[in-house]
């Protein structure tokens, strides 16, 4: 017995603190620490955003993907660096802050949370991307609104509809260099599931471009944009509508994979909505894309692959802290899609599991050289050009990172201790050597997905 009760206690894995432990401390801007030098060019802020909060009132939260969102920006200018983490205090949450009580979501007693979707009321978490617009801020979630913050001190203004939106709007918006615009998308579920195509020009008012017609409730996560066109892999990962409608159980038990039903293949034209080319290919799931570009008759997408839909319930598994696995099966690969023999051939770029690609802002939708990502469990950041040839710099052991951003010759990605987070900023051209500087802040930040970096 003496021995027992002297026995170490297992501390909880850094990957499980990641997806699971709240924001430590909410605060507003305020100097940080810089190790190394900063570059004189580096000038603007990057905002990443992700879960927060996984729980309250002493109830967790079925899957992180129902976590509260949270914002953290680090404001970088003349070598010096400020920072500011929030908790997105949304509508849904102040109201149940003001009632002492879950009230939304599937982690809610089954009785109340009935009751709001019978009201058609739900909780916008705001917890997956951001994104800049016309001078405005907004986070974004799969099933809901963009979500307005205002820069100075990332506080909630609230759901906006940007003059357009009459679905949801996907986490993912891409931008078109050539078209001046952004472009994203935002699901309908009824009797008929629709996508709605959004464009958001740099100048003027956002505008619907019109909407395609599903043949089941799919979860769509991502999407890509080239010069001429939206490409959309519609995988068979179905959405459990009567649960939905009765919120019969928890998050996860919301999707099903459906292999028989294929990947469908939708390729938009951008000046021609309405004359979409559609197929169906074996099943295959994808949650990120890095670009996509035209050439000739053919549309090539590079992307991250996976055979299944099982990262997703790792991803649920880490509130526990039971697998270690999460997002090590993508592969990058490289689809070729023949529009007039309605074909997709995909092949693996490289081998080495990777996941968050990113490319350099202003080749959005047109050839590009270098993708940017993640590598293995999180636990590299690197490069992939075309020919299938990674550099990267592998972490310390104690250390996991997040997707990388090319800014200005730069890449910076935020990253993770077990009690302090820090902005990694690499110079483009020596990843290897490692971060030239690195900007700490004084706590623990939750795993971000993705993020933006807005220069001035």
């Amino acid at each position: 017995m003496v021995a027992a009760r002297n026995a170490p206690v297992s501390q909880p894995s850094l990957v499980h603190l990641l997806w699971s432990q709240d924001l430590a401390r909410e605060h507003g801007f305020e100097p940080l620490e810089v190790e190394g030098t900063l570059p004189a060019s580096l000038h603007g802020t990057l905002y990443r955003n992700g879960p927060g909060q996984f729980g309250q009132f002493g109830q967790r939260y079925s899957h992180p993907f129902e976590a509260d969102g949270a914002t953290t920006a680090i404001r970088i200018s003349g070598g010096t660096a400020v920072g500011a983490s929030r908790i997105h205090a949304t509508t849904g949450l102040v109201e149940e802050r003001a009632a002492g009580k879950l009230l939304y979501g599937l982690s809610a007693p089954w009785p109340r949370r009935l009751a709001s979707s019978l009201r058609g009321r739900s909780k916008n978490t705001a917890n997956t991307s951001i994104f800049t617009w016309q001078g405005r801020l907004f986070a974004l979630m799969e099933a809901g609104k963009p979500t307005e913050l205002d820069p100075a001190d990332l506080s909630v203004l609230g759901e906006a509809d940007l003059g357009a939106i009459t679905s949801f709007f996907s986490a993912h918006p891409h931008r078109v260099a050539s078209r001046k615009a952004i472009y994203n998308f935002g699901l309908s579920y009824g009797r008929t599931t629709r996508i709605h195509i959004y464009e958001l020009p740099d100048v003027g008012s956002a505008r619907q471009l019109g909407a395609i017609e599903l043949a089941g409730p799919p979860m769509l996560h991502d999407f890509i944009a080239t010069d001429t066109h939206l490409i959309f892999f519609v995988s068979p990962v179905r959405i459990d509508v009567p649960r939905m409608l009765l919120q019969v159980g928890g998050f996860e038990k919301m999707f099903r994979w459906r292999p028989e039903h294929g990947t469908e293949v939708i390729c938009v034209p951008i000046d021609r909505p309405d004359e979409p080319v559609r197929f169906t290919v074996d099943a295959f799931y994808q949650w990120h894309f890095a670009n996509a570009f035209t050439r000739g008759g053919e549309l090539v997408v590079d992307y991250v692959r996976y055979p299944t839909f099982d990262s997703f319930h790792d991803i649920g598994a880490q509130l526990s802290g039971s697998t270690q696995a999460v997002l090590d099966r993508g592969i990058y690969h490289r689809a070729t899609i023949d529009l007039a023999a309605k074909t997709l051939r995909s092949e693996p770029v490289v081998e080495r599991t990777c996941e968050f690609p990113t490319i350099q802002p202003g080749q959005e939708g047109r050839e590009h050289a270098v993708s940017y990502a993640v590598f293995d469990e999180l636990t590299a950041i690197g490069s992939i050009d075309a020919r299938g040839q990674i550099v990267a710099h592998e972490l310390p052991a104690d250390q996991r990172a997040t997707e990388p951003l090319y800014v200005d010759g730069y890449v910076v990605s935020l990253c993770h201790m077990r009690d302090r987070a820090f902005v990694a900023v690499y110079d483009a051209a020596r990843i290897p050597d490692g971060p030239v500087a690195k900007v700490w802040l004084d706590h623990h930040v939750p795993i971000t997905f993705h993020g933006t970096f807005a220069p001035g």
